[in-house]
């Protein structure tokens, strides 16, 4: 265990001194930490002996995902997004359901032992965009501002959008193997999760609020604790909700909208150690991936699923995007970019995790096409990413730095 720790933390270390190095390369933290799993777990030098199984896994994705949540909703900026609504509205509400529908009839095609319902769940699972995998490109100053909160924004909130329809689907998908379990049933299941995480949500977060907010104005924080409370309000929507029957991940993404609209004194202070923790956590999360999950993968992977993989990648998310960007003036090969900058990652393990830990039929061919697709999202554009971001002012048609500014909070993509 404490050699296991040892070469972890070590790894950690060596990365927090070279980050900013590798952003800047052709390759991404999640990519080196994906690799590294693989490198140094079971299915390459064995050093890794973590003892992790899926259970133990799930807890980490789904501490990491509370966290990601809360503070992809917290970090909204609605007077900015109120000004650049158009591009993101249209990839949220147009791209992202049309995504579903193509990929439950690609998974119908495919996977003739999926029944309806699996196909739906895999097609709702790789539909939540990473843009932590594209980071240089929604980072970068001269890429066109509206492109950059698109992608962030896109990938901000299509996760929390996808969460009660993957709740809905896998509720009616284990009811039809119970005798006597009609879709009403499942659906009032369904309600009572997304009410009870809709009303944790608002109430904890609008009680912390103004506790915080009388504490911030008399200065009793200290600086030293002052980036504490976000994480730890994430942890507490996530749990209270889940130890009460509702759904964690609404509550997190209710409370994180709620800290965004009250825009709190001192929220970016507030705001750091959350986006500090989520993203080491996120980190951690793919290293346990590379290790666990790609591991296991390593010889099951069959024609059919390689098939998916790539359809999901490409034209189950950038046919979508393409038509739902048809009458907003941009040129062919931005609407392309928009697309291909789709990459599926931390939402899709938790999803995966989540639908896995329910035992359906079809659950070794879920897993390997969910585990090959993050992998082959991880690789492609992680890679491809500052490449294709070179090329952006020359190639691509995309304006240029003119309409560029920083982003506001600092906090990192997702």
């Amino acid at each position: 265990m404490y050699e296991t720790a040892a070469i972890i933390a070590g790894f950690l270390l060596v990365y927090a001194a070279v980050s900013g190095r590798v952003e800047r390369s052709w390759l991404s933290g999640p990519v080196v930490f994906t690799l590294a799993g693989v490198f140094l777990g079971p299915a390459g030098l064995a050093l890794l002996h973590t003892g992790m199984g899926t259970a133990e896994v799930r807890i980490l994705a789904e501490a990491t995902l509370a966290v990601v949540l809360f503070t992809d909703a917290a970090n909204a900026d609605f007077a900015s997004v109120s000004h650049n609504i158009a591009l993101p509205g249209r990839l949220l509400l147009i791209a992202l359901p049309l995504s579903i529908v193509l990929g439950f009839l690609a998974a119908s095609a495919v996977f003739s032992g999926l029944d309806p319902l699996e196909a739906a769940l895999l097609a709702v699972i790789l539909a939540p965009t990473d843009a932590a995998l594209g980071k240089p490109v929604v980072m970068n100053q001269s890429v066109d501002v509206k492109i950059r909160e698109s992608l962030n924004l896109e990938s901000g909130l299509n996760d929390g959008i996808c969460v009660p329809i993957l709740v809905i689907l896998l509720e009616l998908a284990v009811g039809t193997r119970i005798e006597g379990y009609s879709a009403a049933s499942a659906l009032k299941v369904v309600a009572e999760e997304l009410g009870i995480g809709f009303a944790v949500g608002l109430f904890t977060t609008g009680c912390a609020s103004a506790f915080l907010r009388v504490a911030v104005k008399f200065d009793w924080v200290s600086p030293n604790w002052i980036e504490v409370p976000v994480p730890a309000l994430a942890v507490i929507c996530f749990a209270a909700a889940q130890a009460i029957g509702g759904s964690g991940f609404i509550a997190c993404f209710t409370g994180g909208l709620m800290v965004s609209w009250l825009r709190p004194r001192r929220v970016h202070e507030l705001l750091r150690g959350a986006n500090s923790i989520g993203e080491t956590l996120a980190m951690l999360t793919w290293l346990a991936f590379g290790a666990v999950a790609v591991g296991q993968l390593i010889g099951r992977v069959s024609i059919s699923v390689l098939t998916y993989a790539l359809l999901s990648l490409t034209v189950v998310r950038m046919a979508p995007v393409f038509l739902c960007l048809s009458s907003t003036g941009l040129t062919t090969r931005t609407k392309l970019f928009l697309g291909w900058f789709g990459p599926r990652g931390l939402a899709s393990i938790v999803f995966g995790i989540i639908v896995f830990n329910e035992q359906l039929p079809g659950n070794d061919t879920v897993e390997a096409t969910v585990v090959c697709t993050v992998l082959l999202s991880v690789l492609a554009h992680g890679i491809t990413a500052n490449p294709l971001l070179q090329a952006l002012q020359t190639r691509l048609g995309i304006p240029g730095s003119s309409e560029a500014h920083p982003r506001e909070n600092g906090g990192p993509p997702r």
